[in-house]
């Protein structure tokens, strides 16, 4: 058959339409090339200067724990004072030094400060502690000692409290002018006695606010009954003629309103000593009224209320108190 006789687009499908893929051209690498020596050289350069920093760490690390110079050898080292500008009165700087008895002979650094300072605060008189290393090989510690404010009777035993009812050892050195304080003692929880003492506290500073100096008077309060705080006055302010001297008056002054209170006392005590002669004690508790107790010894019986016109303000009316009498009724 003559190829002519085709039409040449027929002979042109015929043709192979793609080309044979030629063989790619091999690449040959070099493995250590300038890039890759530098990588290398910054990777080591890096490894061996951090194994000589650990290194170099752990040789201080162990020559400042072992190091003799900074073991804690002699109690002096153990330096205890008092905060900046007070003086270290009632903690003996031998019982803080006891607390560091495990440490003797150790590394400065081997200290558990956290667990120093709470066995210090748990020591008597201590309020709060500061514990510190100072290096080479020292502690330095600052004591806050607790303040007292009232004397407490416990039976036959006379300790001192302080505000948050920690109760503490008298000294053998130390001038205190407080009242004694009653209903507390060392079986009850810190935070029931700190309820009291708080209480009492807020009594002193409402009654000083009342007229100042007025603690000066308190003898005793007692705190048993968190409802009804109970005062021993003596001498009761402005109450007696110049040159008398009263006895102690048990003065009830229930819960709270100690300044509203002490104020009635102070303006009203004369009048209702005058209706009925000695008082025993005097009963505040009662809302708009108080009741006056004559001493059992004392010849008049008589019962002085006091209405709301005359008590309830904050400065009560100076009108006789004892408007109204009536036989005493036992108590």
């Amino acid at each position: 058959m003559d190829a002519d006789a085709f039409p040449q687009e027929a002979v042109a499908d015929d043709e192979p339409r793609y080309l044979r893929r030629q063989k790619p051209l091999e690449v040959k690498r070099r493995k250590f090339g300038r890039t890759a020596w530098r990588g290398y050289l910054r990777v080591g350069f890096w490894t061996v200067l951090s194994l000589a920093a650990m290194s170099a760490a752990y040789a201080v690390g162990n020559f400042l724990i072992s190091s003799p110079e900074m073991r804690i050898i002699h109690p002096e080292q153990i330096q205890v004072s008092a905060n900046p500008g007070e003086p270290l009165r009632y903690v003996s700087a031998a019982s803080v030094r006891a607390v560091f008895v495990a440490d003797r002979n150790h590394s400065v650094l081997r200290v558990p400060l956290d667990e120093r300072r709470r066995q210090i605060e748990a020591l008597p008189w201590v309020s709060q502690a500061v514990v510190r290393r100072a290096l080479p090989n020292r502690i330095e510690i600052e004591i806050t000692e607790r303040t007292p404010v009232a004397f407490l009777r416990e039976g036959s035993e006379m300790n001192l409290v302080d505000s948050q009812g920690m109760i503490l050892a008298r000294p053998l050195q130390g001038n205190f002018h407080f009242p004694v304080v009653t209903g507390i003692s060392a079986e009850m929880q810190i935070d029931d006695r700190a309820r009291r003492m708080q209480q009492f506290s807020d009594f002193s500073r409402q009654v000083n606010a009342a007229r100042p100096g007025a603690m000066e008077h308190v003898n005793e309060v007692d705190l048993a009954d968190l409802n009804d705080l109970r005062a021993t006055i003596a001498g009761i302010p402005d109450s007696a003629p110049a040159g008398a001297s009263d006895a102690p008056v048990l003065v009830h002054f229930g819960e709270g309103g100690f300044e509203e209170k002490y104020r009635s006392l102070i303006e009203n005590y004369a009048q209702w000593r005058a209706a009925v002669g000695r008082v025993e004690s005097i009963d505040l508790r009662f809302s708009r009224e108080a009741v006056v107790n004559p001493d059992p010894a004392a010849p008049a019986v008589q019962v002085a209320q006091q209405r709301a016109s005359n008590t309830v303000s904050g400065s009560p009316a100076k009108k006789s108190a004892a408007k109204k009498a009536k036989p005493a009724q036992s108590r």
